[in-house]
């Protein structure tokens, strides 16, 4: 009998080792991983060129105090700001705390300029910013905040898609949209390029700023290294995590100086956030994401894969009403039971996830092989056959 808490609804398998695209599990099952730890494992199991980095650098020094300079946290934040918008970065641990420090850093500059009453957070209603209280009542979502009021205060709501209800719901105390480029848990739902760009218009216009939750859709999982590069605009935070780590928990926002210079000594602070280790982990991730030519590959290989979803469901619209996605964020929006769908999958040996709207994510390393998506495309029509 476990002694862990029943807040998770595990599935009955556990994995001895992975490699690549492919777990392995206790009874020496091989497996597609299209899930890979929700879009962390970016570089896949077991990938040598992490093990290396991460073995060096545990051979020097695994934490110091944020007190000190940590050199290598200096080298992924530099590198973080040449290949994006950034001029500043705070690191962190996971996504959540990083959308609560993007929370802060908004607020933080609001009241530094004199204005203490633009304070209010606008964000898509059951959207997904993480699971601590701030971030589960910024989600807007009634499932999420269920049990753990009192509420906290600080976050209005639009619909998704509602422009109108975007900007009626902008105030004299709203400091910030916060919006994901491509929602993840909410049903892998693409914000277009016109309308980030209309948002980024919106807020220049109402003077407040632009946070884009980019730690799902981000570190090259769209194609881009960051998803709002396609909409060509500049946020001024952006929240990441998952897979600036290929599965070491870091998390970070990166900021812009307007709103950076006011995060001064004392303003925030993490234990472990930013530790040598991770750090370590991040720039051997940066290494490769940034090899000449690879988001170019995960291009190619969401252009493939994207055309064969949609043929399937050109030939089983009874089983499959739309594709979803950008990059390697995939979604499959079912006509059909979605925990029978990713059972049938499991049963062939394809790992997926569910997410919201009836939709399951496939999420497969940035590294995929064509002949690993054409395995799990073959999977996929042997399932819809069954329909």
């Amino acid at each position: 009998m476990s002694s862990l808490a029943k807040n998770y609804n595990r599935r009955k398998i556990s994995f001895t080792r992975g490699k690549g695209s492919y777990l392995y599990s206790v009874n020496g099952k091989k497996y597609l991983d299209f899930i890979q730890g929700i879009a962390v494992n970016s570089l896949g199991h077991s990938n040598k060129y992490l093990i290396k980095a991460i073995n060096s650098q545990a051979n020097k020094v695994w934490h110091v105090s944020n007190a000190f300079i940590i050199p290598e946290g200096e080298k992924l934040a530099k590198r973080l700001t040449q290949k994006t918008f950034a001029d500043a970065v705070i690191f962190q641990n996971s996504g959540a705390e990083a959308t609560e420090v993007a929370i802060k850093v908004a607020r933080r500059y609001f009241y530094s300029i004199g204005q203490k009453k633009k304070n209010r957070i606008l964000c898509a209603k059951n959207s997904f910013h993480g699971r601590t209280l701030a971030a589960i009542f910024a989600s807007g979502s009634k499932k999420m905040t269920e049990g753990f009021g009192p509420k906290v205060e600080g976050f209005d709501h639009f619909n998704f898609g509602d422009h109108k209800s975007l900007t009626k719901s902008i105030s004299s105390k709203t400091a910030a949209i916060m919006i994901e480029p491509i929602m993840g848990e909410g049903g892998i739902k693409v914000i277009p390029d016109w309308c980030l760009k209309e948002l980024r218009k919106i807020c220049d216009k109402k003077k407040i700023l632009l946070i884009l939750d980019e730690v799902q859709c981000g570190i090259g999982r769209s194609g881009k290294f960051l998803s709002y590069e396609y909409a060509k605009i500049k946020p001024d935070i952006v929240p990441i995590a998952k897979g600036i780590g290929g599965g070491f928990p870091i998390g970070a926002v990166l900021m812009n100086k307007k709103v950076a210079k006011y995060m001064t000594p004392g303003s925030h602070g993490s234990t472990f956030g930013g530790n040598p280790l991770a750090m370590s982990v991040g720039n051997a991730v940066m290494d490769q994401i940034f090899k000449k030519g690879f988001l170019n590959k995960v291009q190619s290989s969401s252009k493939f894969f994207l055309k064969e979803l949609n043929e399937i469901q050109s030939d089983y619209p009874n089983v499959i009403q739309e594709i979803r996605g950008k990059g390697l964020l995939i979604g499959l929006k079912l006509k059909v039971e979605q925990a029978d769908f990713i059972k049938k999958l499991f049963d062939n040996k394809l790992l997926t996830i569910k997410a919201a709207d009836n939709v399951i994510r496939i999420l497969p390393p940035l590294n995929v092989s064509i002949k690993e998506i054409k395995i799990a495309l073959n999977v996929l029509k042997k399932v819809c056959k069954s329909y």
